[in-house]
């Protein structure tokens, strides 16, 4: 009995405390003085960063609640939809911390489909949306589970925003601490009879709370259909809002700019690494996060490996460099290749290829229009690719067409380019034989490699790997180079190396 009392009493005092604090907030929030606490920059904490109403830089709260509805519009066009299920659930949960080594991580970078959702960049969250049982059909909640308060855990990793914070930043309907999402769940299956579930289950981006929650609740069965979100989110992803345009123009602004410095910084015997931390350094000192990517920092003949990123190379007089480089400026990319003689002019052979390689880009650029798809361009590419190495002479001068076709691929294995955006092989599930659209940002990257191995061509072509790549955003009347402030003709490269 005396144990039963001592916790009854704490009980009633744990309640007490809480409704004080409750009457507290309430009284600081009719004030306006309450205190709010963010895991990210906002407004009120990075005002140099951030706009009111903004939850990221340059993305507002107005504009990601329009991507949750149009995300939920998408779900009831579909064929199942219309068929037979009306209620609707869509689970994206966002990225795990990584750990190099006990207790010191990777720098976070949150899985861009749940920001693009929600623009919340704590990790060990999910983004919730879900039909409303009883509404009508084209109503839905947008529920944010987050990382609990926790004031140890604060003190080594920082601010966490809380249930309130989450609310106030996102603007989503409700949130949660993430450990009541199973109780959630629960709740949601026993009040609706009929229901589709849309989460990525194939690729789990969070394997602790999919094997801990998730996998639980798909494997009760309580759901009458089950599909992946990312053909759908993609598909959202693809188009570029004005508001994302802005961004992707600035990230390739600095790209491009860093690479100018990258380019005056080159002299016979640099090293690789060291035109590495130089573009990083530029890209930084502009304001991007960090790089996009891994860059590649290939001198001679290390330019003939496509993804080569070792980086720790002597670059040696009369050689070329390739660098294929971008940063990331608030969850949007940039990605630049361009090549450039480290002693400050091509000889007459690498000004040979160089101009060959410019001429096919130039070329493919101005195939970027709404009636082109990237594989249209593709084999645009190839064609003038083949033409090119006939008039230099790589290949015979009366191959034929397919000859011309096969020569081409040799020389340049790879893709004409890519999509672009929060990522940098950006909304790889969609097609590229899907016809290009105003809003779409794609790159076009044409090359020549020589591996010096190569015996079927001249000696003095051999060990020469030459790329050039621009960020391209499709409009109504044509296309527009986001990079073209990153000098490329060749007179433009030797003047930017010796200046």
């Amino acid at each position: 009995m005396y144990i039963r009392g001592i916790i009854i009493s704490t009980v009633v005092m744990l309640r007490s405390i809480r409704n004080a604090l409750h009457r507290k907030r309430n009284c600081e929030l009719r004030h306006g003085n309450i205190k709010r606490f963010f895991g990210q920059p906002a407004a009120q904490t990075h005002p140099h960063l951030l706009q009111e109403g903004e939850v990221t830089p340059g993305i507002s709260r107005a504009e990601f609640c329009y991507r949750r509805q149009r995300l939920m519009e998408a779900i009831w066009k579909t064929k199942l939809h219309r068929k037979s299920v009306a209620n609707h659930i869509a689970l994206f949960p966002s990225a795990c911390k990584s750990y190099m080594t006990h207790d010191i991580p990777y720098p976070f970078r949150q899985n861009t489909d749940f920001l693009y959702l929600s623009g919340f960049q704590e990790p060990d969250s999910l983004l919730m949306l879900h039909s409303i049982p009883g509404k009508s059909s084209n109503s839905f909640k947008s529920v944010l589970f987050v990382p609990k308060r926790d004031p140890d855990k604060e003190l080594w990793d920082g601010p966490r925003s809380g249930v309130e914070g989450a609310v106030d930043l996102t603007g989503v309907d409700e949130a949660y601490n993430i450990h009541e999402l199973e109780h959630y769940l629960q709740c949601y299956c026993r009040d609706t009879d009929s229901f589709a579930v849309w989460y990525d289950y194939i690729r789990p981006c969070h394997n602790d709370l999919h094997n801990r929650v998730l996998a639980q609740f798909l494997t009760q069965n309580r759901h009458t259909a089950m599909e992946t979100t990312n053909q759908l989110v993609q598909a959202l992803r693809l188009i570029k809002s004005p508001a994302e345009v802005a961004l992707m123009k600035r990230s390739c602004e600095i790209a491009s700019e860093a690479f100018q410095s990258v380019m005056q910084f080159s002299c016979p015997g640099v090293n690789e690494s060291q035109l590495y931390a130089k573009v990083d350094f530029e890209c930084r000192m502009r304001s991007a996060e960090f790089l996009a990517y891994p860059p590649v920092i290939a001198g001679g003949d290390r330019a003939n490996i496509i993804h080569y990123i070792n980086n720790n190379q002597i670059i040696h007089a009369g050689e070329l460099v390739l660098m294929d480089a971008g940063c990331e400026l608030h969850g949007y990319s940039s990605d630049i290749t361009r090549t450039w003689p480290v002693s400050g002019q091509f000889s007459a052979v690498q000004r040979l290829l160089y101009e060959a390689v410019l001429a096919v880009q130039e070329s493919c650029i101005q195939q970027c229009t709404t009636q082109n798809s990237l594989d249209d361009i593709f084999f645009h590419m190839l064609d003038k690719l083949g033409h090119q190495l006939k008039t230099i002479g790589l290949i015979p001068q009366n191959s034929n067409k397919d000859s011309r076709l096969r020569a081409a691929r040799q020389f340049c294995p790879h893709h004409l380019g890519h999509y672009l955006g929060m990522d940098v092989h950006d909304t790889a599930g969609i097609s590229r034989q899907t016809k290009l659209q105003p809003g779409m940002v794609v790159t076009v990257e044409p090359g020549i490699y020589i591996p010096a191995s190569t015996t079927t061509v001249p000696a003095e072509f051999r060990g020469i790997g030459i790329r050039i790549e621009d960020d391209v955003l499709i409009t109504d009347s044509g296309q527009t180079v986001l990079t073209e402030k990153c000098p490329k003709h060749p007179d433009d490269v030797e003047a930017m190396v010796r200046s």
